[in-house]
C-alpha cells in the first residue's frame, strides 16, 4: 500500500487525537517505527493493523473512523491541496461528482504508483446518484463518504449519503442532493493564492 495513504491515517490521528494517541497505535499495531514515509510502498497488513489498533484505541467501528478520515482529507487546514484538487472537478457538487470517474487516473497523474479503485457514477436523476467503487483498496467506499460528505459542505450543497454496502465485488454509497445552494459554501479560487 502506498505510504501516501498510510501517512494520510497517520497525519489524521496526530491532527485529531494527538501524537500520544498516534503513538499508542504504533505500539499496539507493533509497527516497529513511529513514523510512515509518504513515498514508500507498505504491505497491506501493515495499513490494515495500524487502521484496526486506531479503532480499537477510540472504541468506534471500522468505517466511522475511515469516514472521519475522509472529512479531515478535505476539511483540514493540513490538507488544503487535497481540498483544492478536488475542486478543480467542477463548479458545482454535481460536476464534482461526475469527475470522480476519471478520479484514479487523475491521482496517477499526481503520483504515477498510487493505485486508487475505479469509480463510477451512475445518475438516476438530477438529483439521486449511485457511486459505484470497484474493489482494491479496504475501507475506500467508507473513506469516500467523508470525503463526499465534507466536499458537499464545501460546495454549499445539502446531501444525504449513505453507505449501502457490497454488490459483489463493488461498494455502493447512494447520494441524494436535497439542495444544491443551500448554503454559501467555502471560497475557492482557480488562481490559487500569491
Amino acid at each position: 500500500m502506498h505510504g501516501l495513504i498510510n501517512r494520510a491515517i497517520q497525519s489524521f490521528v496526530c491532527a485529531t487525537y494527538g501524537r500520544p494517541l498516534w503513538l499508542r497505535v504504533v505500539e499496539s499495531a507493533e509497527l516497529g517505527f513511529t513514523e510512515f514515509e509518504a513515498m514508500l510502498v507498505y504491505d497491506r497488513e501493515t495499513c490494515l493493523r495500524a487502521v484496526e489498533a486506531l479503532c480499537s484505541e477510540l472504541g468506534r467501528s471500522r468505517n466511522e473512523v475511515l469516514e472521519d478520515m475522509g472529512t479531515y482529507l478535505v476539511s483540514h487546514p493540513n490538507m488544503e491541496g487535497l481540498r483544492r484538487l478536488l475542486r478543480f472537478g467542477g463548479s458545482s457538487y454535481v460536476e464534482f461528482l461526475h469527475s470522480l470517474d476519471d478520479l484514479a487516473d487523475r491521482a496517477r497523474l499526481a503520483v504515477s504508483d498510487l493505485n486508487l479503485p475505479g469509480l463510477e457514477l451512475h445518475e438516476h436523476s438530477p438529483s439521486e446518484f449511485t457511486l459505484v467503487c470497484e474493489p482494491g483498496l479496504p475501507g475506500f467506499a467508507s473513506v469516500l463518504v467523508g470525503v463526499l460528505r465534507a466536499m458537499a459542505d464545501d460546495y454549499g450543497a445539502l446531501v444525504m449519503l449513505a453507505h449501502e454496502g457490497q454488490r459483489e465485488q463493488t461498494e455502493l454509497i447512494s447520494i441524494k442532493l436535497v439542495e444544491s445552494a443551500f448554503s454559501q459554501g467555502r471560497h475557492f479560487d482557480l488562481g490559487g493564492r500569491t
